[in-house]
């Protein structure tokens, strides 16, 4: 949990739009504590988007829910429609477009942030240069507690905080989707999330395109600075599927294939640099562990040791074919400026300026790329 509640600041006239987005019906009781949570903040929202990906059942089922509510409750709760193509990214993207507040914040469907959760992120932009910040997530295990043998230097493979990570209220390279902030001119300057890269409900576990657009928004925004506060906490649901080792096996493959497209689009350098560091320290280091726990005969740690050597090379299997397939062109990404619309016009389609596929080159608001 996190600690008291900050004091009173200039952060506090600060205007949040946040962003959800849900996909399937299954996660009915889900999507509906995700937007109570912000609707509970002790910041409060200015409004809640509820986009839609391609699941007009759901649509229209949530239209009703929150139709009878329209005009109370602490925050005004929009549902729109998935404007672009089917996946994630696309969601965020038609999120931002019809976003009123100056600050942009996202919330996975099945998670649910903590009271303060918007405070501590509107004091990381007490800081003029700060154009993004992120906080903690924790996992609420299905089974209520995590399995013996998952390794807690991989939780983002279920989406949540790891260790690595380093703690405080410190800079990094790039938040994580689903619990993160964003000014909302940053998207002015870098363009929106790049399709082709993220999720696409259930059906294809990949990840990175915060790590992207993060990487790119620092490119057109030399000065900027991106936080992580790890006093922003949200608690994110893990089902059952997702505790077995065949879908860590499957997810890390998935982060090797998106890290490639990651690396196509704003070069290796940046973006396999924090994990090189990952790879070289923190994750030996935990293999470390694992065996002197195994030999101290403490329950889980050589399946630990083990599933942190065979994430590694399901990842590194995942990144070779990926540079193979973005080598010949057959993967696309996409990415460009994203064009506000008007509240009164929020379900029309969102329209990005023209953009490019499998170049690894992203054009900005500015016209550059």
């Amino acid at each position: 949990m996190s600690s008291a509640p900050p004091e009173p600041s200039p952060a506090a006239d600060r205007r949040f739009s946040v962003v959800v987005c849900a996909y399937t019906e299954d996660r009915w009781d889900d999507i509906l504590a995700a937007v109570g949570s912000v609707r509970a903040q002790s910041l409060p929202a200015l409004e809640v988007l509820l986009v839609v990906d391609h699941n007009p059942g759901l649509l229209g089922r949530l239209e009703r829910e929150y139709a009878k509510d329209a005009t109370g409750g602490p925050a005004e709760v929009r549902v729109l429609a998935n404007a672009g193509p089917r996946g994630l990214s696309a969601g965020r993207n038609t999120g931002i477009a019809a976003a009123r507040g100056e600050f942009v914040a996202f919330l996975d469907d099945d998670a649910v942030a903590e009271r303060d959760w918007l405070r501590y992120f509107a004091q990381g932009y007490d800081d003029p240069a700060v154009v993004a910040v992120g906080g903690r997530t924790d996992a609420a295990w299905a089974s209520g507690r995590r399995p013996a043998w998952f390794p807690e230097e991989f939780d983002w493979v279920v989406g949540c905080t790891y260790r690595g990570l380093p703690p405080g209220k410190v800079r990094v390279r790039n938040v994580l989707g689903g619990n993160a902030s964003f000014r909302r001119t940053a998207f002015d300057a870098a363009g929106g999330f790049a399709t082709g890269i993220g999720r696409d409900g259930d059906k294809r576990p990949l990840g990175c395109e915060e790590t992207e657009l993060c990487i790119r928004l620092s490119k057109a925004l030399p000065s900027a600075v991106l936080l992580i506060d790890d006093r922003a906490v949200i608690h994110h649901k893990v089902p059952s599927v997702r505790e077995r080792f065949a879908y860590f096996r499957t997810r890390t493959y998935a982060e090797g294939l998106s890290k490639a497209l990651v690396a196509k689009s704003v070069g290796a350098g940046k973006g396999l640099e924090s994990e090189r560091r990952y790879t070289t320290r923190v994750l030996p280091a935990g293999v470390v562990r694992g065996l002197r726990d195994a030999a101290r005969g403490r329950r889980g740690g050589a399946g630990r040791a083990g599933a942190i050597v065979a994430g590694v090379a399901a990842a590194a299997g995942g990144y070779a074919v990926g540079t193979v397939r973005a080598r010949r062109g057959g993967v696309t990404f996409s990415s460009g400026p994203i064009e506000p619309i008007a509240p009164a016009d929020a379900a029309a389609p969102v329209r990005p300026a023209a953009s490019s596929a499998s170049t690894g080159r992203t054009p900005l608001a500015n016209g550059t790329t």
